[in-house]
């Protein structure tokens, strides 16, 4: 057994290794995405390509899991290789084409002790919209090039006629180029540090210790499952629509939890989309985007555990093939990232049924990423570049409210400066603010989302705001809390030319347009009438709540200033309230369950998935346009879901043939 001070050691060490790959990468990035919001990942990972570091206070560092074993199997190495993928379908380590990994042996004599890793998300990769993503597309070719595992070095020697094609195909090849450079620098970086390390501890122990790392991590992941009461917690919830303009897409989890050890059953969720939103985990059973919520509880419930992949040992995911979770190719997944954050929530509201003194109420999980392609008027050159991410904050807490404007499962997204957004990109910035009224009502309030307001001012302008969503399905609530403020898009609000882009994320702006965007709220938690009235008026003075939600949310009279304390008291005792739910969804969602019930869902989803792949979206789609017509009474009958679906199965003869279901 490794002695665990020298653990700790190893683990700092490790941890400042990844974190000077990060400086490197940071410091020499070209685009703003990757230099500004950090959209990036760097780590070391065993020789079998677990990650064992990696950053804690730059990039995207919930990819703490992933697991390159199977790209790594790939290839037979020798010192100065350096390999590259962007296919998300190759090894499951890429998760869209935008995503380029790189991976670099690090050796000592002949024996290799670890792997330099990372990954960066360009702006752009080609494919058939600007910024490549759009929830619009509905097949993999159509999102870009994608680099299929390969050598970008070889012994030291950069294959010239990868990077030739690879910029042929891209809408800013430079900035593209400057990016990749720079994560070629970090890897280049780690190798270094790692040398070093092995140079001061001995190769057999510095592997010694790895391997103690990530056991280490495991003993404290499992020591905070047996915190969590045994039992099946189940919990649902949607991503507005499935596709252009379509129908919802549940997302489903079935949690049990046995003693220090944990299954994750998403087969309740949706067959795979006719859109972007798929998410490719190849079924793997530990696939960090069906994990990423989990790093991040267990990271706030002990602060101390060591992060790594031997985190996700305990845990085992299903998934259905064919389904959202684990589509087939060709399926999109450009947006994988939309409904890896929905999947997020999914999670948070299993853990807050099971530690619901613990468990903050959902995050605001919209994520809305800003890209503009245009004519800078100065130059006449097109720019393609990202402006920022609009993003809402951190879901009410048992103790305190939740952070505003970004937060939650957000916070690793950075924002971009005003001043470098003009500087690179030809727009004026005409509004960058909290909005008021978004979070959820509660005892802790929910954080607030975003505004941003921007004009553009050249024709065959195309704006992108990807992983557009919660304009329906709000962030919840929990144990009295409100559910938190549906986001919301706007062309040319209050003229005549106004249009609300609800979830649109590719469309073409007109020179002098203005775009308004504004992020979803979080969650409140705790009853927000018992949230002391000093509070709210403190809320008030910053503006994060009105004057009108303070009376009508909170039951709080401000009069000159100040609490009207007489009103107050009247307000809050002449409350209209039900019985308390634990869960706040909004009336939306309500609405929506009144008719598609959990055991409705259920049914229709067990018999989608007995359906050909090809057919199941195809067939979801026709049964809920039909149930629509339906009168309400109808619709809410019975077996009505069913009846449709059947009626369909037996108008199709290919569906009736027994031998081509799955």
């Amino acid at each position: 057994m490794v002695d665990k001070v020298k653990l700790q050691i190893l683990a700092d060490h490790s941890t400042a290794a990844a974190e000077s790959m990060a400086s490197t990468l940071y410091r020499t990035a070209f685009s703003a995405f990757v230099k500004e919001v950090e959209d990036f990942t760097v780590g070391l990972t065993t020789p079998t390509g677990e990650t064992f570091a990696g950053s804690r206070t730059l990039g995207s560092t919930w990819f703490v899991g992933l697991d390159y074993r199977n790209l790594i199997d790939l290839f037979s190495y020798e010192p100065g290789d350096i390999c590259i993928t962007s296919d998300p379908y190759r090894g499951h380590v890429c998760t869209h084409s935008p995503d380029i990994h790189l991976w670099k042996p690090v050796f000592d004599g002949d024996r290799i002790v670890c792997f330099a890793v990372g990954h960066i998300h360009n702006t752009d990769v080609g494919g058939a919209v600007a910024a490549s993503l759009s929830r619009t597309l509905t097949e993999l070719h159509q999102e870009g090039i994608r680099i299929p595992p390969m050598k970008l070095f070889k012994a030291g020697v950069l294959n010239e006629e990868i990077i030739q094609i690879a910029m042929t195909n891209v809408r800013a090849p430079e900035q593209n180029w400057g990016d990749l450079k720079a994560l070629i620098a970090a890897v280049n970086t780690g190798e270094r540090a790692v040398q070093r390390l092995v140079t001061r501890f001995g190769a057999e122990e510095f592997s010694a210790g790895v391997e103690g790392l990530l056991g280490y991590s495991e003993e404290q992941t499992r020591g905070i499952i047996r915190t969590i009461p045994d039992g099946t917690y189940s919990f649902e919830d949607y991503i507005d629509e499935d596709s252009e303009g379509g129908y919802p897409c549940r997302l489903a989890l079935d949690m049990i939890v046995e003693g220090d050890s944990v299954v994750m059953d998403f087969r309740r969720s949706d067959p795979q989309l006719g859109s972007s939103l798929n998410v490719p985990t190849g079924g793997f059973e530990r696939h960090t985007l069906l994990l990423i919520a989990i790093y991040m509880a267990f990271y706030t419930l002990k602060p101390g555990i060591t992060i790594n992949t031997g985190m996700t040992r305990p845990f085992r995911c299903i998934t259905a093939k064919g389904s959202v979770l684990n589509p087939e190719f060709p399926a999109a997944v450009g947006m994988r990232s939309l409904t890896a954050t929905r999947l997020q929530d999914v999670v948070f509201g299993c853990l807050a049924q099971a530690l619901p003194d613990r468990m903050p109420a959902a995050p605001a999980g919209s994520i809305s990423i800003l890209n503009v392609l245009t004519s800078d008027p100065r130059t006449g050159q097109r720019v393609m570049a990202a402006l920022n991410p609009l993003v809402g904050g951190g879901g009410g807490m048992p103790h305190a409210d939740g952070s505003d404007g970004s937060g939650g499962n957000a916070g690793y997204l950075k924002n971009t400066p005003v001043e470098i957004n003009e500087v690179e990109v030809p727009v004026r910035i005409l509004e960058y603010r909290l909005a008021a009224d978004s979070g959820g009502a509660g005892l802790h309030r929910g954080g607030l989302g975003t505004t941003m307001r921007f004009q553009v001012f050249s024709p065959e302008t195309i704006v992108t705001a990807r992983n557009r969503d919660r304009t329906r399905f709000r962030a919840w609530g929990m144990r009295g809390g409100r559910a938190g403020k549906p986001s919301r898009y706007l062309l040319n609000p209050g003229t005549n030319r106004e249009r609300d882009l609800g979830n649109t994320d590719v469309f073409r702006a007109e020179p002098d347009d203005v775009i308004i965007l504004t992020s979803s709220g979080a969650g409140g938690w705790g009853d927000p009438f018992a949230r002391p009235p000093g509070d709210v008026l403190a809320d008030w003075r910053k503006g994060s709540v009105s004057e009108a939600a303070a009376a009508s949310e909170y039951g709080v009279a401000i009069r000159s200033g100040a609490v009207d304390q007489q009103e107050t008291a009247r307000l809050r005792h002449n409350r209209t309230r039900g019985p308390e739910a634990f869960f706040d969804f909004g009336p939306e969602r309500d609405e929506f369950e009144s008719i598609w019930s959990r055991e409705t869902y259920d049914a229709f989803v067990r018999q989608l998935l007995e359906m050909p792949t090809s057919w199941r979206f195809f067939l979801k789609h026709k049964v809920a346009k039909e149930l629509a017509g339906y009168s309400i009474k109808n619709r809410s009958a019975p077996g009505a879901v069913q009846g449709i679906l059947a009626r369909f199965i037996q108008r199709y003869p290919a569906l009736s043939n027994a031998d081509t279901r799955r």
